[in-house]
């Protein structure tokens, strides 16, 4: 069973407990579990049959070791199910719709029977909605047009799930005797936020037995095609793999091929065309000789063009600006000096200040800014001035006894309705940083949202906007925003944007951090980490940006303390 199941599981039953109105500190226990399952950067299946001691996990305890256990054990978890007696589980599909909190989905359920998106789809076509107190017909109409949303959407599988999924069986299939390479390819390869399935290539000695050991992979539930080049199997999660074996001649050009997208391949064999030469999954071919193939970058070649990283192969520029010689030097991991989005067990982390930092300094960070939620946030136990206070005393004592690191003050500030921060200026003065956000209030129009944020931005201790359009990848679409005016107004503030390196969120995406790049606005990669391994997210993050042309000189947390210091004029 994979982590992303488990989460799942635990998100389930800590969603459905919120809407029954148990304890916060209950649901949040939940929440926690599943976010520290999800974070993890092994199986909780291996880990347990390794003898760990799942209760020692930051945040989980006995309790919630043993169910996880009987997660992975058994598929199920009786607790859910005897929650989901007294409430459907297709409430939790209300979550989400954007303005639908648990006391709402609860009232929604208890006066009007919604039981799922269907039951909620019929009450707002009738009318009965716009009834119910604090509703209203506005909210009517939004609900409806969000199901429609919902209900239209093609849900893809997250990144970071697709990697736990494909990783685990490349591994499986290079160690088959005669097994060159084994690569995924498709959007998975360019690092999209989400795949849709999944293309491995294989290179292997001829009669090679590795369409024989794909088909016969643990996790596989059902055969679709099987044939000595090509077959398709469903994993036990309804994920999609397809397998193709290529000669080593061919690897090159089936890989470009199968790695897309469609309308870069397009735009890359018609070059091809107008040199007199055929380019397929099989090679270039001038006539019916095969003049390139085996690598990618003879492919490119053979039209012309430098090679072209998988990530920019959107046909989005990319070809015009090989031609030109302009592709960028995309960001690498190597490049990132410090996180700049972090949380610890002040609020609704796992970890204290300490750890948090000797974790940082343990990833080579020069400097890593600890942001807990401002007061706004109960269910996270937000910070009021006070405790931000003592905060601010603990992390000026950490940095004077602690080498190779510095820890930066910093708080994650709501944006309240108004426009308004959610803590007094003379305690944002102390800090070093600011990680401003919206947390609710997500379904205002885009012309008020938009002034509310850059109301914020006025206030000179606004720093940095956090996951910029709220968006949670496949739970919740982005709130209504004119990002384009607010770029502007952050550039002409002396502000900056965060893009969030968590993989629910992937905020910004990559056609607006491409937008900023364009218009000089510096970006910030964090990963607003929750835990220890919530630090190792970054990748994630520096996927995202190189997709989005992103470059080091285009963020901030690729520079040293002193450096980032200047870009922080405001302070």
């Amino acid at each position: 069973m994979h982590n992303a199941d488990v989460a799942a599981l635990l998100d389930r039953l800590g969603k459905l407990l919120e809407i029954e109105g148990a304890n916060p500190f209950r649901v949040r226990a939940y929440r926690n579990a599943a976010r520290t399952v999800q974070d993890l950067p092994h199986s909780v299946e291996s880990m347990l049959a390794q003898g760990v001691d799942l209760s020692e996990l930051p945040g989980v305890g006995e309790d919630l070791a043993g169910k996880i256990r009987e997660i992975v054990e058994t598929g199920r978890l009786r607790l859910l199910d005897e929650v989901a007696v007294r409430l459907p589980g297709g409430l939790i599909d209300l979550t989400r719709v954007p303005g639908l909190g648990p006391k709402r989905i609860k009232l929604l359920h208890e006066r009007l029977g919604v039981r799922g998106l269907d039951d909620l789809a019929a009450a707002a076509k009738a009318g009965k909605i716009g009834a119910l107190p604090g509703l209203g017909k506005k909210t009517e109409a939004k609900i409806l047009a969000e199901i429609g949303r919902l209900k239209g959407g093609e849900t893809r599988t997250k990144l970071n799930v697709a990697e736990r999924i494909v990783e685990p069986l490349l591994a499986y299939l290079t160690k088959t005797e005669g097994v060159a390479d084994a690569v995924a390819a498709g959007s998975y390869r360019r690092r999209k936020d989400t795949v849709g399935d999944a293309d491995i290539l294989v290179t292997c000695r001829k009669g090679a037995a590795v369409t024989d050991r794909f088909v016969n992979y643990e996790d596989v539930a059902q055969v679709v095609a099987k044939g000595p080049t090509r077959s398709t199997v469903l994993l036990k999660s309804g994920f999609q793999v397809d397998l193709r074996v290529v000669p080593q001649a061919s690897y090159g050009a089936a890989l470009h091929y199968f790695t897309g997208s469609k309308a870069h391949n397009i735009a890359v064999r018609t070059m091809a065309a107008t040199k007199g030469l055929k380019l397929n999954e099989y090679g270039v071919f001038k006539g019916s000789k095969r003049v390139a193939g085996r690598t990618e970058a003879e492919v490119y070649a053979q039209v012309g063009l430098p090679y072209i990283e998988p990530e920019l192969r959107e046909q989005r520029g990319e070809i015009e600006a090989a031609r030109a010689g302009r592709l960028p030097k995309l960001v690498a991991l190597a490049d990132i000096r410090g996180d700049l989005h972090v949380h610890s067990k002040a609020s609704d982390g796992r970890y204290t200040v300490a750890e948090m930092a000797a974790a940082a300094r343990a990833r080579g960070y020069a400097y890593v800014a600890i942001a807990d939620h401002s007061k706004h946030v109960t269910v996270a136990h937000g910070l009021d001035a006070k405790r931000l206070a003592r905060q601010i005393a603990e992390i000026d004592r950490l940095n004077e006894r602690l080498d190779g690191i510095r820890v930066l003050k910093s708080a994650e500030v709501d944006i309240l309705a108004d426009g308004t921060l959610d803590l007094p200026d003379s305690i944002l003065d102390e800090l070093d940083l600011t990680v401003c956000a919206v947390h609710y209030k997500f379904d205002l129009p885009a012309a008020q949202q938009t002034e509310r944020i850059i109301r914020a931005m006025d206030n000179p201790r606004f720093d940095i906007l956090a996951h910029p359009t709220g968006r949670l990848i496949n739970e919740r679409a982005p709130y209504a925003l004119d990002l384009e005016r607010l770029m502007r107004a952050a550039l002409d503030r002396g502000c900056f944007l965060e893009l969030n390196a968590h993989p629910d969120r992937l905020d910004l995406d990559d056609v607006h951090c491409k937008m900023a790049k364009d218009m000089g606005l510096k970006l910030v990669v964090s990963t607003d980490a929750h835990a220890v391994a919530g630090l190792d997210v970054m990748r994630f993050g520096i996927d995202q940006a190189r997709r989005g042309w992103l470059e080091a000189a285009d963020l901030l947390n690729t520079r040293s303390w002193t450096e980032l210091k200047k870009l922080l004029r405001r302070r």
